[in-house]
């Protein structure tokens, strides 16, 4: 699923235009945006968190080259799925595979 299938989803479920539909869809994202941005975890019970790696810096090489390059320290957000969410997908790869 993509946003704009999201948004077309939302829309129907909430009988709403998709223009109102869009603009919460960008209204969450964009609060998660914010507070990653601002150093925050944002948690979704149920569904997971959303929080930032932290990586040190590094001495790296150019894989074209082969010099020696730094790598500077930075912090990447990273998803972690929730115990519901991770029963959901596990449930639902069993009933697509047949197995038990």
């Amino acid at each position: 699923m993509n946003k704009s299938q999201l948004i077309d989803k939302l829309a129907v479920l909430t009988n709403q235009t998709n223009k109102v539909a869009e603009g919460a869809v960008n209204i969450f994202f964009s609060n998660i945006k914010q507070a990653l941005s601002a150093g925050d975890k944002v948690e979704i019970r149920g569904f997971g968190s959303f929080l930032l790696k932290r990586y040190n810096s590094y001495t790296g090489r150019n894989p074209k080259t082969g010099e020696k390059v730094n790598v500077p320290r930075k912090e990447l957000p990273f998803f972690r799925a929730g115990k519901d969410l991770r029963e959901m997908v596990t449930e639902g790869l069993k009933r697509d595979s047949g197995s038990e």
